[in-house]
């Protein structure tokens, strides 16, 4: 399900909002993509590709980056994760990385691009967080893409917690 979020929200709250919302990032397309001009795709790890305990994404979402690279598409990931353990699934997935990425910081969003050599009008990043994720794209002024979280009851504690804040946000910006 793509939802797209309604931009006529006041601007102080503007960057919590994501541009739009899928349930999964396996529900993203290639005519999609293109028919919004989003050709760079900066993708968070855990609970977005992949579930948090797992050491390796989901087969379907790495049939989707096959498909996604065959076309074309370019990716960095961007993981608030330790260093050595995205370098791991980086390497599996022959993607660019960068970690610890420091988000909602939106300097590891401009610092991919420049490792992509990528415009930011032509790039959105993918994350499953509206604190992290969501509010660094928008800082960084590239599009931000929310899927729902894989498993999430797998999550930190410190990630949990934020879960009923960022579902508020949801709802007061479907109100809107």
């Amino acid at each position: 399900m793509i939802l797209k979020l309604f931009p006529d929200t006041s601007p102080m709250m503007n960057f919590l909002f994501p541009d739009y919302h899928f349930d999964s990032i396996t529900q993203i397309h290639c005519d999609w993509l293109r028919d919004h001009n989003i050709y760079n795709l900066l993708l968070d790890v855990d609970c977005t590709l992949k579930y948090y305990k797992s050491r390796t994404v989901l087969p379907e979402v790495a049939e989707w980056l096959q498909r996604k690279k065959a076309q074309g598409f370019q990716f960095c990931l961007v993981s608030n994760g330790r260093k050595h353990r995205i370098k791991k699934l980086a390497d599996e997935l022959d993607l660019l990385f960068l970690a610890p990425a420091y988000k909602p910081f939106p300097s590891s969003c401009r610092k991919a691009m420049q490792l992509l050599y990528v415009d930011p009008r032509y790039t959105a990043l993918i994350g499953d967080q509206i604190f992290t994720d969501v509010v660094a794209a928008n800082l960084a002024g590239i599009r931000s893409i929310l899927v729902n979280p894989l498993n999430p009851q797998e999550e930190p504690i410190f990630a949990r917690v934020k879960r009923p804040f960022e579902r508020l946000v949801l709802r007061f910006e479907k109100n809107k």
